[in-house]
């Protein structure tokens, strides 16, 4: 009973950690926007308009392409995180009640842009509902996956994969939301967030430690932020663009290892040697995708 109880409540503080931060300003991006802005210099008009309309795949944009823009996204979101994480740890010790929880929902805020960014270029479609302030179910349930992958969980993984593959097949225009809400994805999704739950907790002690000191505490909150969030970033870019969903019409994916199990009800599974990894230090993920381009 007291298990159940602590792991309703690691989930219930993920998902108001992910809501609230859903809320800041500057959190929830563009679609159409930014696809202009990252793919203007790399394709032509045409094939711009069918990525805003359609998907950057239906459009035909490279993967080669593609990385080169998600890897800019990523170097912008982990500079501004890291400032922003520096900035907050200079009041040091007696600031901390305030600087903390202040400084964890922007990180997460951040985590949330880049989960949106990586997404649109790999052809996932809209997350927010543009005329609802509230994240709706089905959002939820896959930025809560989307973060479940960037701190190594493979039950994220797989449900991500799974999500990915409805899609596709479907060549839907929103997120399958029987699926995250009621269907075989549904219970991954609580499990990842009461996962999330406690790894939010663990960072929250790591990040009060690292702000006692003022002027050091800095330094060290923000190269915490950039030796953490960049990884991460780097770990679910590699994931999204092995998808098929990601595949370009006219190119060719060959995945060199890629999950294909299903998705096992209300488990959570680590790499051993994630699970043995410091939490500070998460490796950086491996390429496991090349493209071929037809002669």
């Amino acid at each position: 009973m007291v298990t159940g109880e602590m792991s309703e409540n690691a989930e219930s503080r993920f998902s108001a950690l992910l809501a609230g931060a859903a809320r800041l300003p500057g959190v929830r991006v563009d679609r159409e926007a930014y696809l202009r802005a990252a793919l203007a210099r790399h394709c032509s008009e045409d094939q711009l308009r069918r990525a805003m309309e359609e998907t950057p795949a239906a459009a035909g944009i490279p993967l080669d392409v593609l990385d080169r823009v998600a890897d800019a996204s990523i170097r912008y979101e982990t500079a501004k995180v890291s400032a922003l994480s520096a900035a907050a740890g200079l009041p040091g010790v007696l600031a901390l009640p305030a600087t903390v929880p202040a400084d964890l929902a922007q990180y997460v805020g951040h985590m949330l842009r880049i989960s949106q960014k990586l997404a649109y270029l790999y052809s996932w479609p809209d997350l927010f509902s543009a005329d609802n302030d509230d994240l709706d179910d089905d959002t939820k349930g896959v930025l809560t996956l989307f973060v479940g992958v960037m701190f190594g969980t493979q039950s994220a993984n797989a449900a991500v994969g799974k999500v990915a593959g409805m899609l596709s097949e479907q060549m839907a225009k929103k997120l399958p939301q029987k699926a995250l809400t009621h269907g075989v994805v549904y219970p991954i999704v609580k499990k990842v967030a009461q996962y999330l739950g406690v790894e939010m907790t663990k960072q929250t002690f790591a990040k009060s430690v690292s702000k006692a000191i003022p002027l050091v505490g800095a330094a060290v909150s923000g190269g915490l932020t950039f030796a953490t969030f960049r990884p991460m970033s780097k770990r679910l870019k590699a994931h999204l663009s092995g998808l098929e969903l990601a595949k370009p019409v006219g190119g060719q994916v060959i995945t060199g290892q890629v999950i294909t199990g299903e998705v096992i009800t209300g488990e959570v599974i680590h790499d051993e040697d994630r699970r043995a990894a410091d939490e500070v230090k998460i490796p950086k993920p491996g390429r496991d995708w090349r493209v071929l381009k037809r002669r």
